[in-house]
């Protein structure tokens, strides 16, 4: 099959989404956030809305930008090379997406929000330890016209300081997905410290109320909503990691080039040359993927499940290749926070396991496939 390619407006995005994140996001900045203890820079935010990212998947008669799913991959893609902090992926491409499926007034103002940089979203799924919304327990009981939420969800990546939360839980004859404030009485959350440095909470519902206009789609039935909104935040989760491989690539190369051994630069090595030029073909297959999904997304919506596992488990395991090769072939340094490169591994790892990790992706493309 041949390689997919960007198109000339995708590529004039990528070029415009580099020089912006060169300037803002430097992995120089993660570090200095990290070091502080931040994990979310709202004047960031606020410019990359001001540029039309966060509102890349909102309508323009709702004040976005309406570029579409390839688009939002691609400015994912470059935020991975930096391991830009925001929460593009959980705002502008889990929550639009999701609330993109209802035509109503309210819908469309949350979207509003959403693309002015206003109101941040986070996805409260994740019960156990492994990605499985349909093993969901959360209890969400009848109480009069609305509803009592109760129970636990973990792994809420953005959860720790977003404005608001997509929370499923389990209603009398389903599944039902309620979008409510994260500052609502009885809501208690605690900030998770991932290993990436990446925003994240436990959070505990006791009691909490919900009315009728806090279901976002119709009772009983959230993964009307919420299947469209895991599979754009999967291929952009997807897009994300593979842009973290090139940068972790491209960080590597650096090194092979400077580094001397026995008075020659390493990457003068045969056996190293050849690792690097497996690990580059990885990443253009990897790309190739996420083109595919986007365009699937766009075009073909309900087509897309293949495509978004395919991109979602062959980015994970391209991201695990490259931050393996960059820490070995920097040697004992890789693994140290003196280097980067262990901040690319660590970013990976947490990537791995968000919206469904390798075998998850896998077990959906061998069910694709009669397997």
């Amino acid at each position: 099959m041949a390689k997919l390619v960007m198109t000339e407006e995708e590529t004039m995005l990528a070029d415009m989404a580099r020089g912006f994140l060169d300037g803002s996001a430097p992995v120089s900045k993660f570090r200095e956030m990290r070091d502080a203890g931040q994990t979310f820079d709202r004047e960031m935010w606020k410019e990359m809305a001001d540029m039309g990212w966060a509102g890349v998947l909102v309508p323009e008669d709702a004040g976005g930008s309406d570029m579409g799913f390839a688009a939002a991959n691609v400015i994912a893609q470059e935020m991975g090379k930096t391991l830009a902090v925001s929460p593009f992926i959980s705002s502008a491409v889990i929550a639009a997406t999701a609330l993109r499926q209802v035509s109503d007034a309210r819908a469309t103002e949350a979207l509003g929000r959403i693309a002015s940089g206003e109101a941040t979203y986070a996805l409260a799924v994740d019960e156990g330890i492994k990605f499985d919304p349909d093993a969901c327990q959360m209890e969400a009981s009848a109480d009069g016209n609305g509803f009592r939420l109760n129970g636990k969800k973990q792994f809420v990546v953005d959860g720790a300081l977003a404005d608001r939360l997509l929370v499923l839980a389990r209603t009398e004859n389903g599944l039902t997905l309620f979008d409510i404030p994260a500052d609502r009485a009885g809501v208690q959350r605690d900030a998770s410290n991932m290993i990436d440095a990446r925003d994240a909470a436990r959070i505990t519902f006791e009691n909490v109320e919900a009315t009728g206009d806090d279901v976002l789609g119709a009772v009983d039935q959230a993964m009307d909503v919420l299947r469209p909104a895991l599979q754009a935040g999967q291929a952009a989760l997807a897009a994300e990691m593979t842009g973290l491989s090139a940068g972790a690539f491209d960080m590597t190369v650096g090194y092979l080039k400077e580094r001397k051994q026995f008075g020659i630069e390493i990457g003068r090595f045969q056996a190293l040359q050849h690792r690097a030029a497996h690990l580059w073909c990885e990443i253009e297959v990897t790309a190739s993927a996420i083109l595919n999904a986007g365009r699937m997304l766009d075009t073909d919506p309900e087509g897309a499940e293949l495509a978004v596992s395919l991109a979602k488990a062959r980015a994970t395991d391209t991201a695990k290749l490259a931050v393996i090769e960059g820490v070995q072939m920097h040697g004992g340094i890789g693994m140290t926070d003196a280097y980067d490169m262990g901040f690319y591994m660590k970013r990976a790892r947490v990537g791995a396991e968000w919206l469904g990790d390798y075998s998850y992706h896998a077990e959906k493309i061998a069910a694709a496939r009669g397997f």
